[in-house]
This record gives C-alpha cells, structure tokens and sequence, in this order.
C-alpha cells in the first residue's frame, strides 16, 4: 500500500509531498485514515533535529484522529471505529513500568513520528494497543490536539493527586495552557493563569482561569504561599526563585514545557515549605483513556484553527511565530 504524506527531506526543510510503502497491518496493527491531525510544538523540534535524534525523510504529526480501514488478526476495534494516536505507537508491554500502566515510561517505547512516519498523511498503521476510541462527543478537529497536549497536562494533575479546592496555577497560555486551564477548572480547583502576555486575560479566564496574573516579579511576591500545585507549559527562562515562593508548604512546581536554559535554584527554598520539583511527559494508556473521557463528560476541547493537508507549511509556519490561537490542526480531506 502506497501512503500520500508530507516529509521535511533534511533537517529545517519545508515539508513536500512525500509517498512511501506500508505494510498491511500485523496481527497487534490497524491501518487507519487520516482525517485530522494536530501540529505540536514537538513537530518542530523534530523537523529541526532540535533533539539530535531525527531521520529523513522525516514525516511528523503525533495527534491522529482517524477511523480504522483495517485491522490486524489479533485487533478487537473494528473497521470503522474512530480512533486517536499520540505521541506513543508503542512499547514493549512486560517491563515494570508497562504492567503497572505507566507505558509512557517503558524505557523501549516507540515514537509515533520519530523513526517511524506519522500523521502528517493521509493513512498510518500503528499498534493497536496505542489506539484509542474518541468519544461521540468530542469533534475531531477539538479532539487531535487532546491527543498529545491534552494528555500532557492532564496526566500530572492526576498522577500528583490535585484534589478540588486546590489552588492550581498554570504558567504559559498556549497550546498546552489553554487546555491545562479547562481540565483545572473541571477538577474543581481554583485556577490561576499566569501569563507574560496581559493581553491573553479574558481568553485565559474564558477557559476557565478564575485568576489571571502577569508575570512580574512584583506580582508574583504579592502571591508567595498561594499556590498548592503549579504546571509550567512555558518553554522560555523566567524568575524561577519567585515562582517557587508562591508555592504554600508541601507545593509542588511540576514541569511539562521544557525551558530554554537549565534550572538553577537554591536548595533553601525547596527546603523551605517541604516544596517538590518534578516533571512529567505525556501519560499511560489508562491515562490517555481517563483523560478522553473526562473531556467529553466535561466539554474540555482544543481551540483550533483548520488548514488543509496542503497548506501545512503555513500551518507550521503560524506554530513557529507563535500565531497559533491555540492550535493548528490539518485536515486531511
């Protein structure tokens, strides 16, 4: 089977038409088709070989919605089932991590778009243990970006046990923040947008954010001992010392945007509260399951802007201005 798709040839390209041969589906696989898929920030990183791991011809796209056209001998979703596929096309399944359902963590898992082709196309065959039903009630196009983004932010405010009344923050209001913002407000917690960006309040209180806070060292000494759980989705340096003094005791600084220089901070105020630092990618499939259906149960959604197939360097081109509100997703028809 020949698959139509979009490849950047060699590092930093523009993406081209690109065709290539798949296999039909072994007996874990399904094929599925294409119809929308969300372009992340990692997308990028990848075309750029900003990781040192990327091989053209390189094909990305990690948050796949699609239905199943075939599946293999050993599959129980069946053709015509509407499945989504992240990050993650697989794992070993035996190790530690996977029998205790933290796959993302198998230490042999499998990038959907790295070394392999992903999503930026019009088919994938992909294990099928890494293929998810998306409920009725989430569109498509709102559904991609849950995928990846969504998972990400979601995964540490459960695996860290935000509880309702928390006062929750969330720094950086973008693609991963919008979202962070609504699962927040649907776990019952009193949420907090902090945002370089002052622009960005009504949008960041329209997704849920009962606060909205612009980061200024003089505003962030004005919340010390304010907050029980913050989730950075920035990727950019800020004043980490301050951030960290608005955490109350036993508040923790949880990391899923990746900052541009190292974390340098003085032990006392870790110390200080019995504060925690930590990080966290992606998320289980038990993860990606919950995280699917609490979405749907509770109207969380993506924002996006839709472009077709055609005119994704465009679309890639809005991601690297930072001109996505909040995130771009092709479609492929």
């Amino acid at each position: 089977m020949e698959i139509n798709a979009q490849a950047a040839l060699a590092k930093g390209a523009s993406l081209t038409p690109f065709r290539y041969t798949s296999a039909d589906p072994a007996p874990h696989e399904v094929e599925i088709e294409i119809t929308h898929c969300g372009i992340c920030r990692s997308d990028l990183h990848l075309i750029d070989n900003d990781w040192g791991v990327s091989k053209y011809p390189l094909v990305p796209g990690h948050e796949i919605i699609g239905h199943i056209t075939k599946a293999g001998t050993d599959v129980s979703l069946k053709p015509g089932t509407r499945v989504g596929v992240g990050w993650q096309r697989s794992s070993c399944l035996e190790c530690e991590e996977c029998v205790s359902g933290r796959e993302n963590l198998c230490i042999k898992h499998e990038a959907t778009c790295n070394k392999h082709f992903g999503g930026f196309a019009e088919r994938i065959v992909v294990d099928s243990r890494f293929a998810f039903p998306v409920p009725d009630a989430l569109s498509s196009e709102n559904a991609a970006p849950l995928l990846c983004a969504g998972v990400t932010v979601y995964t540490p405010m459960r695996h860290f046990a935000v509880k309702p009344g928390q006062r929750v923050g969330v720094i950086g209001i973008g693609g991963l923040g919008h979202l962070a913002l609504q699962f927040a407000r649907a776990m019952g917690c009193e949420v907090t947008a902090f945002s370089s960006s002052p622009d960005k309040e009504a949008e960041a209180k329209s997704f849920g954010a009962h606060h909205f806070v612009q980061m200024t060292k003089q505003n962030l000494r004005s919340l010390r001992r304010s907050q029980d759980f913050i989730l950075n989705t920035a990727m950019v340096e800020m004043d980490w010392h301050a951030v960290i003094q608005t955490l109350r005791s036993d508040g923790r600084l949880c990391f899923v945007g990746v900052p541009d220089k190292p974390l340098s901070l003085p032990v006392h105020l870790i110390l200080d509260g019995r504060r925690s630092i930590s990080g966290s990618n992606i998320g289980g499939r038990n993860d990606m399951l919950e995280m699917l259906h609490f979405a749907a149960l509770n109207g969380i959604k993506a924002q996006t802007e839709v472009m077709p197939l055609a005119s994704v360097n465009e679309a890639v081109q809005k991601v690297r201005d930072n001109r996505a509100r909040y995130r771009m997703v092709l479609a492929m028809q």
